[in-house]
């Protein structure tokens, strides 16, 4: 866990998802998919990112997705499966993290776009080196922005928090 100090908001879309005749809600991971969300989880393990918990859309993807991600992060955070990530708003999914438990510093937001782009770019008021340009750009699948943040969860407010770094974590064909 990590120590008193700024929290850390980790906010990462889904991996690629397939798209089989079914529900939206339903649609798998893709084989990309399946390659990029370990790929993301392990970039958050080596960049000292691993959450306390984590918070997910209740679509499949994005299940999968948390997975694939905690399978690598060499620790066993819990997961919350909150249907009001699923198709949210930047203006729900700030509910959302304002809603979590004060106790955890780093917490992982995993969901879709727009929201989570939309999320990251009205919460950030500054960042480290181009992160900000790279996010506004384009936020691909697997994308993760890290925040930090002063306060506790329930003071996140546009602007208040920020954009530490920006990766898109890719896997290799096998």
């Amino acid at each position: 866990m990590m120590a008193p100090g700024p929290r850390r908001l980790i906010v990462l879309r889904h991996a690629k998802s397939a798209w089989p005749d079914v529900d939206d809600h339903e649609r798998p991971l893709g084989p990309r998919g399946l390659r990029d969300a370990p790929a993301a989880g392990r970039w958050l393990r080596d960049n000292d990112c691993v959450p306390d918990v984590a918070i997910c859309s209740t679509a499949r993807r994005t299940r999968e997705t948390w997975d694939l991600v905690a399978a690598e992060l060499g620790a066993t955070p819990p997961a919350v499966f909150d249907e009001r990530v699923y198709e949210a708003s930047a203006a729900a999914l700030l509910d959302v993290v304002r809603q979590a438990p004060d106790r955890p510093r780093t917490l992982l937001l995993v969901g879709h776009q727009p929201g989570v782009q939309q999320l990251v770019l009205t919460v950030a008021g500054e960042a480290d080196g181009d992160a900000l340009v790279r996010a506004t750009e384009k936020f691909p699948t697997s994308a993760t922005a890290v925040l930090a943040l002063p306060g506790t969860w329930a003071d996140l407010a546009p602007g208040a928090a920020v954009l530490t770094d920006f990766a898109v974590p890719r896997g290799r064909k096998g």
